[in-house]
């Protein structure tokens, strides 16, 4: 008699099969999201609040490259004798722009155009060294009396190229909605850092139109955004009734806030005394025109527009009040990349679950 083997293989039904698969699907997703949720909370960590930047040094000091300790600001005597001047690459209404040298490293001197506008300057260096942090350009030293400012050098220059440079064959892989949506959540960063700043909420008035506002901010090698002209920098304290005017000239167009603009028509001329001071909100009014430039035209940019439409469409309230803060906004960017990473990672789960 033919003995029977103790083991036999166990046949599933197919029920059971599609259960297996359903259940190991589901895993494979959790794991994905929990994966997915920690390398996006690092990214958010590491280019949070200035409290997380390694390269962050007391006042007074900084700190780049490989070196591992801080370094002194350039005093005026370090600034005349060690950095050399090599060419100019800008020149503003408040001040000329040089790129230079200083011990074989690239850097940036910045000196005053017009004697006219020298407060301004003064602003723009007390605004520099007060607000040091992962979201504004490392100041390397100054000069007062010369009116002198030394800064790291960029070479992708301001925003105004990004759509050249995502064109050259170097970056042309950085032409993502992914990394054009990084670069938006950058700018509110940005935004939201200004309003909560340690000196208290500031507006960013060199802001007048699209052109204005991509030059006041950086492009670095690594594809992240730094703010770089702070000549403009006004404070809104609620508490001391105080608002603040961007200039004392009539501001015009649909991309300047509805109270930045003349209320009383044109059948009465101009007056600045007249003109109604305002807060922060102009600066969420022009985020989403801002974020409109850095999505572009390429694949994917258009879902993204969908998904931040509320939230747009909420900064552009008439009511100043009614607008969310851009800690709100960020909130929201940070959900959306989030959601569309997941679902580019897994176009295929949520019709099999």
């Amino acid at each position: 008699m033919e003995k029977k083997p103790r083991w036999v293989g166990r046949e599933f039904a197919p029920r059971e099969v599609s259960s297996i698969s359903l259940a190991l699907l589901l895993a494979a997703v959790l794991l994905l999201n929990a994966l997915l949720y920690l390398s996006l909370n690092k990214f958010y960590i590491s280019r949070g609040g200035p409290e997380s930047d390694p390269g962050l040094c007391p006042f007074g000091y900084f700190k780049w490259g490989a070196a591992k300790n801080c370094s002194p600001w350039l005093s005026c005597e370090a600034i005349n004798r060690e950095v050399r001047k090599l060419k100019r690459v800008g020149e503003g209404a408040v001040k000329k722009v040089f790129l230079s040298e200083w011990k074989e490293n690239k850097v940036v001197l910045s000196q005053l155009t017009n004697s006219e506008l020298k407060e301004d300057f003064l602003h723009g260096l007390k605004m520099l060294k007060a607000l040091q942090s992962k979201h504004v350009v490392r100041l390397l030293g100054y000069c007062e009396q010369q009116f002198t400012i030394l800064t790291e050098y960029h070479p992708l220059g301001s925003l105004r190229g990004l759509n050249e440079t995502l064109h050259i064959p170097k970056y042309k892989g950085m032409n993502t909605w992914h990394r054009r949506l990084m670069l938006a959540i950058d700018y509110v960063s940005v935004i939201r850092y200004l309003h909560s700043s340690p000196l208290g909420t500031l507006v960013m008035c060199d802001s007048n139109d699209l052109d204005k506002v991509l030059s006041q901010y950086l492009l670095t090698s690594d594809f992240h955004v730094l703010v770089n002209d702070l000549d403009a920098l006004p404070l809104v304290n609620r508490s001391a009734g105080k608002l603040v005017k961007c200039g004392h000239r009539e501001l015009q167009g649909e991309f300047v806030a509805p109270e930045q603009r003349w209320p009383y028509g044109e059948e009465m001329p101009f007056e600045d005394d007249l003109m109604p001071p305002y807060d922060e909100k102009t600066d969420i009014w022009k985020i989403p025109d801002v974020s409109n430039f850095f999505l572009g035209h390429v694949e994917g940019s258009d879902i993204v527009r969908l998904h931040l439409f509320d939230i747009h469409a909420a900064c552009k309230k008439k009511n100043p009040a009614e607008r969310p803060s851009a800690q709100e906004i960020l909130d929201t960017y940070r959900k959306v990349l989030t959601l569309l990473v997941q679902e580019a990672a897994m176009p295929g789960a949520r019709e099999m679950l």
